[in-house]
């Protein structure tokens, strides 16, 4: 695993959409967070550009990523928003020079195309917030995202909750948004879970495509060999006027009950304003017992 230098104070980040629109204005909380932790910042060709939803073409925004990619001053690539749209411009980059000169790819949500091809390609990325919610984090939201990108230890321990599945785990930390990582099953960005943590969370979906997204990252073995979960926010999630029967915890508990692994529901991570930043393609320590949830980035 290939993980990218750690900034220090005068390094450049670049802000892109690789999703749907943002403008520069609303860039500003974004950029005067990173001025108070002494970096300098660069807005990418797609802030301001408005193709409908999206940031841009998908040709403008390729052209966008991979020019921050390829400039050696740019050392962390920051995603404006998710939405959608990443999907269409991943086979357009190129990640040769990337990964000869890796930098921090940061975001969540949709950046979850990202997350997994670059875990494919064995380059470690930040699962943190983005510029677009940056108003709305809690300070310690923040500042778990300044210790990554400088390189700080990171370790989280939160009390444990009834349905918590207890035990002890250590591997490399993978995964991101479960609508995403379903749509990639089958494609060349698809991640491997084995003898890994998979970390998944979604965003203002029905239970039953919950349901049919965790029997088909089942049969696709994605927890044969997976050694814990970690279940970040599930919000908003939605019911049929005929009730599935199944709330969240009891589908995703439900399918992964026979591979005895711990597993650790609400941590503060996803689509929530408690988003705390993780490293994906990191090892960490995972443990949930009766009392708390300690996950530790070595």
């Amino acid at each position: 695993m290939i993980i990218p230098p750690f900034l220090k104070p005068g390094d450049t980040v670049a802000i892109v959409c690789t999703a749907r629109k943002f403008s520069a204005e609303d860039a500003k909380p974004a950029i005067e967070l990173l001025n108070s932790w002494g970096l300098q910042v660069k807005l990418g060709n797609t802030i301001g550009l408005d193709n409908y939803q999206l940031g841009g073409t998908d040709a403008e925004r390729a052209a966008d990523f991979q020019a921050m990619m390829d400039d050696e001053n740019i050392k962390a690539i920051w995603c404006a928003r998710g939405g959608y749209g990443t999907v269409r411009i991943i086979d357009a980059l190129d990640f040769t020079n990337f990964k000869k000169h890796p930098k921090w790819i940061i975001g969540f949500s949709d950046v979850t195309v990202l997350h997994s091809q670059l875990n494919v390609e064995r380059v470690a990325t930040l699962h943190a917030i983005m510029p677009f919610t940056v108003p709305k984090a809690p300070e310690e939201v923040k500042e778990s995202l300044r210790e990554a990108l400088f390189g700080e230890t990171i370790s989280y321990t939160i009390p444990s909750k009834p349905n918590d599945v207890k035990g002890k785990a250590s591997g490399e930390l993978v995964g991101g948004n479960i609508s995403i990582l379903y749509s990639l099953l089958g494609s060349k960005s698809a991640i491997n879970t084995k003898d890994k943590i998979l970390f998944i969370e979604d965003l203002d979906e029905y239970l039953y495509h919950i349901d049919r997204m965790m029997y088909n990252l089942k049969r696709n073995g994605y927890f044969e060999k997976v050694k814990g979960i970690v279940v970040g926010s599930m919000a908003d999630m939605h019911d049929n006027e005929i009730p599935f029967g199944q709330n969240d915890v009891q589908i995703i508990t439900a399918i992964a009950k026979e591979y005895a692994i711990p597993i650790a529901f609400d941590f503060p991570a996803g689509h929530q304003s408690d988003n705390r930043t993780l490293i994906f393609g990191k090892q960490v320590n995972f443990e949930v017992n009766e009392k708390e949830i300690k996950l530790k980035f070595e």
